[in-house]
């Protein structure tokens, strides 16, 4: 298959358990519950999301015709001859295009794959690392994961609806509101909403996107 990325780069972690992790972020094109138009943005099942998914006109995006080729793109960007090599794949939703022959491609040059996913399509059991991040009214799909990401608070994605999902971590990002200019602003009394419920309810943990607030890629 032809794989379409948007952007691929290297920088630091910013949210959930890897947060200041080095990683190379994979960006696929695409996704199933947004088509990333503004003006569908409001009737859509995710209102929130703030990155550009579509086309392949990013830093480092193109159409890769082959596993190998897209691997090797991965590849370059990690530092010379250093080790601990990750690489996470985003969206849009990732799910639509990652498949075990590139992932397996990855891990035999030495690369641990993770993926940052809504959840609502199956993943490969390749990846050595699974972060779901359900959205709006969306069905999940996936019962079992290593974390739970889930931005706080969405109406229809409260995390009791969550509570059947094993996940070895559980953490609450503060919803931004994206019609808003700035971060700290938008997300402040969501941010005292999510420390409240961790609070109260200990499983959960908060993330913050600290790439945001340092305005790191």
């Amino acid at each position: 298959m032809t794989y379409s990325v948007k952007e691929m780069f290297y920088s630091l972690q910013g949210e959930g358990h890897h947060s200041g992790r080095p990683s190379v972020f994979c960006r696929f094109a695409g996704c199933n519950l947004w088509n990333g138009k503004e003006a569908s943005r409001a009737t859509s099942v995710c209102t929130f999301c703030d990155t550009d998914f579509i086309g392949t006109d990013g830093q480092n995006g193109g159409k890769f015709k082959t596993e190998a080729a897209l691997a090797e793109a991965i590849e370059s960007l990690w530092p010379e001859n250093a080790g601990n090599r990750f690489v996470v794949f985003t969206g849009g939703e990732p799910a639509l295009q990652l498949t075990p022959a590139l992932i397996r491609e990855l891990q035999q040059r030495g690369f641990e794959c993770a993926v940052e996913s809504n959840g609502t399509l199956p993943l490969p059991t390749e990846l050595d690392w699974v972060c779901i991040s359900p959205k709006g009214s969306s069905e999940v799909v996936i019962t079992e994961c290593d974390e739970l990401k889930l931005v706080y608070p969405q109406q229809n994605a409260l995390p009791e609806r969550f509570a059947a999902v094993k996940a070895r971590y559980r953490y609450l990002s503060p919803l931004n509101d994206w019609t808003q200019s700035s971060l700290l602003a938008s997300s402040h009394g969501n941010t005292q909403q999510c420390i409240e419920y961790c609070l109260q309810n200990p499983q959960w943990r908060l993330t913050l996107q600290s790439h945001k607030i340092l305005n790191i890629d």
